[in-house]
């Protein structure tokens, strides 16, 4: 046992906990120890020389000597295949049924003894030797996977894998879920298992919460994303290729998974970004749509303490005049943290503070923590016990963890009854008055000083009616926790759009809504990761979510908290928050300076409201995430894909936060196109490189010409913000009008822009062709 461990164990949960938590992890390793089988020896292998290839709709089966190979290449061109019977199915990541395979698409044989799949998106070579290359329709190569490798235990049981693959030498990688140095990923090795990082984190910190084996690759050759379907524990070892120099060969870059169990099965999509994860969307699930509220400024604190504080930070923001659509509140708001309770010394009267502030324009948001306290009278736990609801070990005693409660057990969502009975116990909350849900601490943790916090890797799991241990189901836990909140939500409240988002999850997440950074450290470097951590989510297909704005555990200054706020306005899920002794992150705190600076970007957070309930229908449609990296309309160039400090949102807004104290210039790579300072108007050209002022009034944002933005008006009435085109070009752009927090449907209108005698015209299509816009109309950065 490490002391200075013990000793900080002590110091963050008390004395009493802190000796708890030492017995849970103590626990935790005899119950491993027990219940997990003993290393020993092992024999390699690797796939050997082709034999036979049986062909089947898409694709086939190729065997080899001691492997078979299952390829199939659906009718959009997304590729599947997977090693010793490995099939699509069961998935956690996959909604619904897996892609019907392309029939055009055939096995035939290949040169020097190996098979090809040929359809019209992408071509699929298998070598003699179990190589698999992913090829784009005119012969490039996007991706080279080596010949895998297993190590199998002589005794029985789960196989180790390898698969070593090789892109392009200019190749650049992104992805990976939720990491906090990007959103580029540089050379390294990142682990695949959610974590909670014990209280803080900063740039390079890994794993954190979410974890994905989902690599974003962009290249000359083209962009794909690939896909390994496993949920157990892994690591993914980078590294960047080099262009060879004159006549000198290239070093091709390397992606080399490695997995401690599970399938060796992988799926494959290729095209241009938007494509990309349009084809991501449609495999692993559209993503849920947040109501219109929920894209509003959001304010949490962990330690509110009582109705009155709650009331207080309310009118702080209303009598400011300040926006605010959502207040959270944390587990100081259960009773001895037991969640599905309330305490009443300090909330007597809850539903009536819901309802009161709900008159005021603010929901609130409830946190909901997965460990229930294990102890007989306690509704949850009784409930839970009766149903067998609870995760047990290898000899069938429950599992029992250290959280806030005290000793707690933990529900096995990958039971689908399981999920039901907890996505039933919503209705207290919903009861209370709560609107919104926040999935917190469901790595899951279980406070320990010795490494890993969470349960033995023993212990076990239904797996949807297969049965497994915590091997397999760690990754997926915060994900089906999601599930059977959402669905529960969906029972209790058919006509409402959920709100829900979650601290940990994995493939397919987005299919129950967002999440947050989780506790990112205050200070610059903490700002920075906040930034990497919204654009590597977005490439892994979770649009929605945001960081802690002001970070988690400290106190930061005026000048931090401002550039804080300033980004996080341009971002998803848009919501302050601190630790319990972090100190206050309402903007008044922070001087008269901080607060009018705020006001201005709470304002034109609320005008272009409608545009972010735009880009929350077309994440549903498309997957495109709303905040994009700046080459997503341009993989091709190169100094894009290096760019790391600044994103669009959507097609038409270019944001540049400033990241570093003292600055107030910055320098920003455009895209390609004229582009407008929105602030002054001036017109830039790209691509190339412009040096913007960066006041603490504000930061660089810019739109590109000919974008036609919805806006909030005057009477809050919605209107056309056209940013004029360049003389002989035109510009459009898409808009969906907020049809309420239900489940009606939403028409996509479409928009074009042009000049005409030195005039803008903006009209909108329709199937019956152009006509004039029945919505008011003002032009930005030229003469209209």
């Amino acid at each position: 046992m490490d002391g200075r461990e013990l000793v900080r164990s002590m110091r963050v949960f008390g004395s009493v906990r802190g000796w708890r938590a030492v017995r849970a992890g103590w626990r935790q390793r005899r119950t491993d120890a027990w219940g997990l089988p003993r290393g020993g020896p092992e024999r390699a292998r690797v796939p050997g020389p082709v034999g036979e290839a049986v062909p089947a709709p898409g694709g086939g089966t190729v065997r080899f000597a001691r492997s078979e190979l299952r390829i199939r290449v659906s009718a959009g061109g997304t590729v599947f295949w997977g090693w010793d019977g490995a099939e699509p199915l069961p998935s956690y990541a996959v909604a619904g049924e897996p892609p019907e395979p392309d029939p055009r698409a055939v096995l035939e044989p290949d040169m020097d003894g190996g098979w090809r799949v040929v359809s019209e998106r992408v071509t699929v070579a298998v070598s003699r030797h179990g190589a698999v290359e992913v090829r784009t329709p005119g012969g490039v190569v996007l991706r080279r996977d080596l010949p895998p490798r297993w190590w199998e235990p002589v005794g029985g049981g789960p196989a180790r894998w390898a698969q070593r693959s090789e892109a392009p030498a200019d190749a650049r990688f992104f992805g990976l879920g939720g990491r906090s140095a990007g959103p580029r990923l540089r050379d390294g090795t990142y682990r695949l298992w959610n974590t909670d990082p014990h209280g803080r984190f900063g740039p390079g910190d890994d794993p954190l919460y979410i974890t994905m084996p989902v690599q974003f690759v962009v290249s000359d050759a083209g962009t794909h994303l690939a896909f390994h379907d496993n949920s157990w524990d892994g690591r993914v070892r980078l590294a960047e290729g080099e262009e060879g120099a004159g006549s000198g060969h290239d070093r091709p870059g390397v992606v080399e998974v490695r997995m401690s169990g599970g399938p060796l099965r992988c799926w494959v999509v290729v095209g241009t970004p938007a494509r990309v994860l349009h084809g991501w969307a449609a495999l692993t699930g559209v993503p849920a749509l947040p109501p219109s509220w929920a894209l509003g400024p959001q304010h949490a604190r962990w330690g509110f303490g009582s109705e009155r504080e709650v009331r207080r930070v309310v009118d702080g923001y209303l009598k400011r005049e300040l926006p605010l659509s959502v207040l959270h509140l944390d587990i100081d708001h259960y009773d001895g943290h037991r969640v599905f309770t309330v305490d009443r010394e300090r909330f007597p009267d809850l539903p009536g503070l819901a309802a009161d502030l709900r008159e005021r324009g603010v929901r609130l948001v409830s946190i909901v923590d997965p460990a229930v306290k294990a102890e007989p009278g306690e509704p949850v736990y009784d409930g839970g016990a009766a149903l067998g609801a609870f995760v047990r070990d290898a000899r069938g005693q429950e599992v029992r963890g250290e959280v806030w409660p005290g000793a707690c057990a933990y529900p096995d969502f990958t039971d689908p009854a399981v999920r039901e009975w907890w996505g039933g116990l919503y209705e207290e909350r919903l009861a209370q008055g709560f609107a919104g849900f926040w999935h917190d601490m469901n790595e899951p943790v279980s406070f320990s000083p010795f490494g890993d916090q969470t349960l033995p890797r023993s212990a076990r799991h239904a797996l949807d009616g297969r049965g497994g241990d915590h091997r397999e189901a760690h990754n997926v836990y915060g994900l089906t926790m999601a599930q059977a909140g959402y669905e529960g939500l969906r029972r209790l409240r058919p006509e409402e759009r959920p709100f829900l988002f979650s601290r940990s999850g994995w493939a397919g997440m987005q299919r129950y809504g967002g999440t947050w950074s989780g506790d990112v450290t205050t200070g610059w470097p903490g700002l920075r990761a906040s930034l990497s951590l919204v654009l590597g989510l977005g490439l892994s297909g979770v649009p929605y979510s945001g960081p802690d704005v002001g970070g988690f555990d400290g106190s930061p200054s005026p000048e931090l908290f401002l550039r804080w706020f300033q980004l996080g306005a341009w971002l998803p899920l848009f919501r302050t928050h601190a630790a319990l002794d972090a100190g206050r992150r309402e903007p008044w705190e922070f001087g008269p300076d901080v607060l009018e600076h705020a006001r201005v970007a709470l304002a034109e957070r609320e005008r272009l409201l409608p545009y972010f309930v735009t880009l929350a229908r077309l994440a549903r449609l498309t997957g495109a995430p709303y905040v994009r990296p700046l080459w997503w309309g341009a993989p091709e160039d190169r100094a894009l894909r290096d760019c790391e400090d600044a994103f669009l949102l959507g097609d038409a807004l270019l944001v540049a936060p400033v990241l570093s104290r003292g600055t107030d210039r910055r320098a920003v790579r455009l895209p390609r196109g004229r582009w407008y300072d929105t602030a002054t108007g001036q017109a830039y050209e790209g691509p190339g490189q412009v040096l913007l002022e960066a006041p603490l009034s504000r930061i660089p944002v810019l739109a590109r010409a000919g974008a036609v933005v919805p806006v909030r008006g005057w009477g809050d009435e919605l209107e056309l913000e056209v940013w004029a085109p360049a003389a002989g070009r035109t510009g459009g752009g898409l808009i969906v009008r907020d049809t309420g927090d239900g489940w009606e449907p939403a028409e996509i209108e479409r928009y074009t822009s042009r000049l005409e005698g030195g005039k803008v015209v903006v009209e909108r299509v329709t199937d019956d062709g152009a006509r004039q816009t029945d919505l008011p109309v003002r032009v930005r950065g030229g003469e209209g």
